[in-house]
């Protein structure tokens, strides 16, 4: 039986990610959160869509959350970006994003793979979504994990 999905990562690697959430939100309004299950039934887009909406991304005031969804048994992962977002960036980025990452998935390097990919995601929240004085952390920056 596989580990549970919280215990995929070490105490030490949650926090190297957190960081780098932390990081790329400093200097925008973007939100990035990350989701880490087991098993993905079914389409690994649709869930992580699921789990998009009931993470409560969509409810952002510019609509520019962005998901990272793992579901690690599978060995499946998606990016999801809110139309704000969406709109934003160029066609492919998120393809481009991903082949970043399968490339350090691929040496078994999980936790530099998303913690890279968060700050290069970062880098396009900040140019498109700049931060107000205003702004609030709309979503918590702690990685959220399924039951399954």
């Amino acid at each position: 039986m596989p580990k549970p999905a919280k215990d995929f990562f070490t105490d030490n690697q949650k926090d190297t990610i957190k960081q780098a959430i932390m990081n790329a939100e400093l200097d925008t309004s973007g939100e990035i959160r990350v989701h880490i299950e087991n098993h993905c039934p079914g389409d690994v887009m649709e869930r992580a869509a699921f789990v998009f909406n009931k993470l409560q991304m969509h409810k952002t005031e510019k609509r520019n959350g962005i998901l990272f969804y793992l579901a690690i048994h599978h060995r499946k992962f998606a990016i999801i970006g809110d139309k704000g977002i969406n709109a934003a960036v160029p066609e492919n980025y998120w393809d481009r994003i991903k082949e970043e990452m399968i490339e350090k998935f691929s040496d078994g390097d999980f936790c530099d793979g998303l913690a890279d990919a968060i700050t290069e995601t970062g880098i396009q929240l900040k140019k498109h979504f700049p931060f107000q004085t205003d702004d609030v952390n709309e979503l918590s920056d702690d990685l959220s994990f399924g039951d399954n």
